[in-house]
């Protein structure tokens, strides 16, 4: 049983790790153990009792609750922040019981005076050493209780004031950077306040003791499965203790908690090992994978025209660039903007989800079959949650966007946000969208979003008006999900101007992550390391295109084979060596694709922290083969020698690698420095295969 109780203990066990809290004599819900599993259940040490009282320091600030209240002397992070009808802005939660129902845990807590319940969910994920957990509030008076801040999740670490906080910054164009900074008293914040996961930050932490490295050491990691407005604070108190406070953001949020009704936080995750941040990212790897739409279906490589044509699309021009994308070995081929109603350029069009009669005037169904008949299967892109004010749809229907009465409607890209809360709006994108894909043979959509929010308003809602940032999510959820259920044949892929939604929540209805509108081949190396922290790699849409042309063809193929290959590169302009070279390498990836996107990952070398050599490996789940790819950007001294241990082999096995010489055994092979010759802004790829005894 992964889930222990007892009246006052209650010991949570995967696989490899345990979870466990308990009441203490206060009779507080607080925190006991988180790390590897223990061999008894008597191992794990009880909850703390802080003693003691002085006017500064109290027990309340000691106790490491497991989601602590409003309170007036607690004086740390609370993870719930509510105002009761009469004004009082104290909460007092108090145990009220538990219940366990299908290997989950329910722990109820009541306020000791008000009609406030709140149910701490866990569930532990025992195959992938994950503690899955959230928190439903229920309203059981006749006064409505207004929310104000209420996170999904507070994880407490081991007593101590040594850790390191590892996290994913950046900005557009430029994203998923990894961040490792020591943790100081106080309180970090990251967070996103634009309607979207963001691309300055993502819900995704890591702790560890300040030396873990990508093979050993303690790491705690977790991340929040939302595609909106979240926000994580960790938290170093002056006593020494450690939290990772992780949830919805409760900047400008509000919600009319009315009486009857409940409310539902995002659902967070998180895990421990030892083995340092390469094994907390395969356990997250793994885990996504086995949620996503089409969690096992191998990616087709992708052609998408946006660079070749841009606005500029017609049946003719199309059918040209999938015929030499067919040449190539391509197997999906994308038309990007410019395929709808009066989309010329960017101002107008956003809305009208239709073939522009003068572009197509027999629909799509031409060039869909064209495409079809070569053998490739048709992608569209589409930018549902925004609309142009030249339009059809805005000139009928204005008051749809996101806005404040009496102030100016910004706009940004000259497009304003739908305001995807709203019935109608939901309703009219379900309605357009469907009849484009039942009436053509859509395999792939790229759903796109290309501005953040602003004049967050919503004048006729008559409840609380800052509603908005959750209720526009759970907008976005509804409409994406009615249309999957609806084609679940679609590979849907999210994209918002690069990785600006990038996030497990979304991943529920996406299979694919357009991971940044940078695909040049050097810094891509950077962007694509971070990614990986969180995100599998069948997940990481990457394209080779012309941003740095001066690199081969053969580097930047190599940079986009670490995840879901996509040529998005003017293949018109390459010579034909290029396209030669282009066609070796699509080949090559169909053979190695299974590896790499349902695979194990081994980030050897890094490209942000090792220099500018970095190697990374994949292997099967069956440890039988694999793949190495190495690059090396710049390194003042030609001479320097780039070595690397392989990783994730079974060491008893005998093994043959591409490029070296001899058969030697997993353990060697992960033993041993194996040197690559690489000159500037070369690439290499490497296989791996286990061979039989005797050959």
């Amino acid at each position: 049983m992964p889930v222990h109780t007892s009246n006052t203990n209650w010991i949570l066990e995967t696989s490899n790790t345990a979870y466990a809290f308990g009441l203490n004599e206060a009779g507080l819900l607080t925190h006991r153990y988180w790390g590897a599993r223990l061999p008894r259940l008597s191992d794990y040490p009880p909850a703390p009792n802080p003693q003691g009282w002085a006017s500064f320091n109290n027990p309340a600030q000691l106790t490491p609750e497991e989601y602590t209240g409003n309170n007036d002397v607690k004086f740390v992070e609370p993870a719930i922040k509510v105002t009761f009808a009469d004004g009082v802005r104290v909460t007092e939660l108090q145990f009220a019981g538990y219940e366990v129902k299908d290997e989950t845990l329910f722990m109820t807590l009541k306020d000791s005076f008000y009609p406030l319940t709140v149910t701490l969910v866990y569930h532990p994920l025992v195959e992938y050493d994950l503690i899955e957990r959230y928190a439903i509030l229920h309203n059981s008076g006749d006064q409505s209780i207004a929310l104000e801040r209420v996170f999904s999740a507070q994880w407490h670490l081991p007593y101590g004031d040594k850790y390191r906080l590892s996290h994913l910054a950046g900005r557009w164009f430029d994203e998923f950077h990894i961040i490792r900074e020591p943790l100081t008293k106080g309180t970090k914040i990251l967070e996103s306040r634009r309607i979207h996961t963001s691309h300055h930050h993502n819900p995704y932490f890591a702790v560890d003791r300040g030396s873990a490295d990508e093979e050993q050491g303690e790491v705690w990691f977790g991340a929040l499965e939302w595609s909106g407005n979240w926000k994580i604070a960790a938290e170093l108190t002056d006593f020494a203790s450690t939290r990772i406070n992780i949830g919805l953001n409760d900047w400008d949020f509000g919600w009319e908690l009315k009486p009857n009704t409940d409310f539902t936080t995002p659902h967070a995750y998180a895990g421990y090992t030892a083995n340092g941040f390469g094994a907390a990212s395969r356990t997250m790897h793994d885990y996504i994978r086995s949620f996503l739409p089409h969690g096992n279906t191998l990616h087709k490589v992708l052609y998408n025209s946006w660079e070749a044509t841009t606005f500029n699309v017609d049946v003719e021009s199309q059918k040209r660039y999938a015929e030499i994308a067919k040449n190539l070995g391509i197997e999906l081929f994308v038309m990007d903007d410019g395929w709808f109603q009066g989309r010329n350029l960017d101002n107008a069009g956003l809305g009208d989800w239709w073939p522009d009669a003068k572009k197509f005037p027999h629909g799509l169904q031409p060039l869909v079959e064209h495409v079809n008949k070569l053998g490739m299967d048709f992608g569209l892109w589409v930018e549902p949650e925004m609309v142009n004010p030249d339009s059809d749809l805005y000139r009928a229907h204005p008051d749809w966007v996101i806005h404040f009465p009496n102030r100016q409607r910004s706009e940004a890209r000259k497009q304003l946000v739908l305001n995807m809360a709203r019935a109608d709006v939901q309703a009219y994108l379900i309605e357009h969208l469907d009849k484009l894909l039942t009436e053509n043979n859509i395999m792939f959509i790229k759903w796109d979003m290309n501005r953040t929010v602003s004049e967050p308003g919503w004048p006729s809602y008559e409840g609380e008006q800052r509603e908005i940032w959750v209720r526009y999510v759970e907008g976005l959820y509804h409409v994406w999900g009615t249309l999957r259920q609806r084609h679940p044949h679609v590979i849907w892929q999210s994209c918002s101007g690069g990785g600006g939604r990038a996030d497990m929540g979304i991943l529920h209805y996406a299979d694919q992550i357009w991971t940044s509108d940078y695909t040049g081949g050097t810094s891509r190396l950077a962007i694509q390391e971070g990614f990986s922290q969180l995100f599998p790699a069948n997940t990481m849409e990457a394209w080779v295109t012309d941003m740095e042309s001066n690199l081969s063809v053969t580097f930047r193929m190599h940079v986009s084979m670490c995840g879901s290959l996509g040529i998005g590169a003017n293949i018109t302009h390459w010579n034909e060596s290029e396209q030669a070279e282009a066609k070796k390498w699509i080949a090559v990836y169909k053979d190695v694709r299974s590896i790499i996107q349902l695979g194990d990952q081994y980030r050897l070398h890094s490209p942000q922290f090792g220099g500018g050599f970095s190697a990374v490996q994949y292997m099967s789940k069956d440890k039988s083969e694999g793949v190495v790819f190495a690059f090396r950007t710049h390194i003042p001294d030609p001479i320097n020698p780039f070595a690397v241990q392989l990783r994730g082999l079974d060491p008893d096995a005998l093994y043959t690698v591409e490029g070296f010489e001899g058969v030697r055994s997993g353990a060697a092979w992960m033993n041993i420095q194996n040197v690559f010759k690489l000159a500037n802004f070369e690439s290499t790829v490497r296989r791996i295969k286990k061979v039989a005894l005797g050959e």
